[in-house]
């Protein structure tokens, strides 16, 4: 018979976490973070209030915008934009011109980022680096200098029209020609769409597409762009599990439909993001504009970022300027919840006998 002795331990009690140290943590995390706070206040908020001062106030520029002279006038700078007359009709443009822009720049990289990023992700390519560097290479170049680059290719005696006029083409004068593309070289349209406007621009206007100069600064736009976007698919193809898409291949699946129904919906979020990145970017184009055209011809490229610029600095109208530039900012959220709405999970359907419920 064996006999002994048992010994417990006490309950370990896991420590208390005091007022005084939750307090000294929270401290030490505000000072931390102070520096970034007080340089986003001097530098992004304190201007965003002032910004907002001068849309709703009659600053001429002279002066502070909080000097005596200047008085609140309400949302007049605003109605300027919607009430009639010329800033109504430039404001009208450039909201043409922009959306435009927006609906087939963004598609366009997005598609070509995504397909750059399957070639140099696929296995047995050689120099693979390479390529990923040269694609990547316009993005990180001055967007001015492919800028004044992108002019001498689409000059009249240039690159482009060198190459249309080989194959028995004749290129148009690029950054000088403000016809409409959709136009398709008519110059007046219906009365059902020259009779009625928005803004102040004629329904045959809205629906004429961008114009040729503003398609050459498309292109440059899609080309300086793809690099950076493809980058961000490659980083999400590569993390991608090959589990599901070697289960689907066994199943039978062909290779269309692992992509479609298998890569490409793992590919949601990283496609939400590269959307709403690239409409931002879009609508806020304005380097490209100043460097090349500064609105030109016929204000056929004037974008609202630049308007606010021109309307500014050029006509010393700072508080339609500043009204224009809040527009765009209120234009820019409405348009990055579209593909977030498209783009959220749905829930699968469930099929009864019958009939089918969501």
């Amino acid at each position: 018979m064996i006999t002994g002795t048992v010994t417990t331990t006490p309950d370990v009690k896991a420590p208390r976490h005091h007022g005084g140290v939750r307090k000294r943590d929270a401290t030490a995390g505000w000072l931390f973070t102070a520096p970034v706070i007080i340089i986003l206040g001097l530098f992004l908020f304190i201007p965003v209030l002032m910004a907002l001062w001068v849309s709703v106030s009659d600053w001429t520029g002279r002066g502070g915008p909080l000097s005596s002279g200047v008085n609140f006038v309400g949302l007049d700078n605003y109605k300027a934009l919607v009430a009639g007359g010329l800033t109504t009709s430039d404001f009208g443009i450039a909201l043409k011109n922009n959306l435009w822009y927006v609906l087939l720049v963004v598609p366009l990289q997005t598609i070509l980022a995504l397909l750059l990023a399957l070639l140099v992700n696929r296995e047995g390519i050689k120099a693979r680096g390479a390529f990923r560097t040269a694609y990547y290479f316009p993005s990180v170049t001055s967007t001015v200098a492919i800028t004044v680059l992108w002019l001498f290719l689409f000059s009249t005696t240039g690159a482009i029209n060198k190459v249309i006029s080989f194959f028995g083409g004749r290129g148009p004068n690029w950054f000088n020609d403000p016809s409409a593309i959709f136009h398709f070289g008519a110059t007046t349209g219906p009365a059902w769409l020259t009779s009625g406007d928005a803004l102040g621009v004629t329904w045959w206007d809205w629906l004429g597409g961008p114009s040729v100069a503003m398609s050459a600064i498309m292109a440059m736009a899609i080309f300086t762009t793809s690099g950076t976007f493809m980058l961000i698919f490659l980083a999400a193809l590569q993390n991608l599990s090959a589990d599901v898409d070697e289960a689907a291949e066994v199943d039978g699946a062909t290779g269309f439909q692992r992509w479609w129904y298998v890569t490409l919906p793992q590919l949601r979020p990283t496609v939400f993001t590269v959307v709403t990145l690239g409409m931002i970017g879009c609508w806020q184009v304005f380097d490209q504009i100043y460097t090349a055209t500064q609105g030109g011809p016929a204000k056929t490229t004037l974008t609202p970022a630049y308007m606010s610029y021109a309307t500014s600095f050029g006509s010393q109208q700072w508080g339609v300027g500043a009204a224009i530039a809040f527009v765009l900012f209120f234009i820019i959220i409405l348009f990055t919840l579209v593909p977030r709405w498209l783009l959220r999970e749905r829930k699968p359907r469930q099929f009864r006998i019958g009939k089918a419920t969501s």
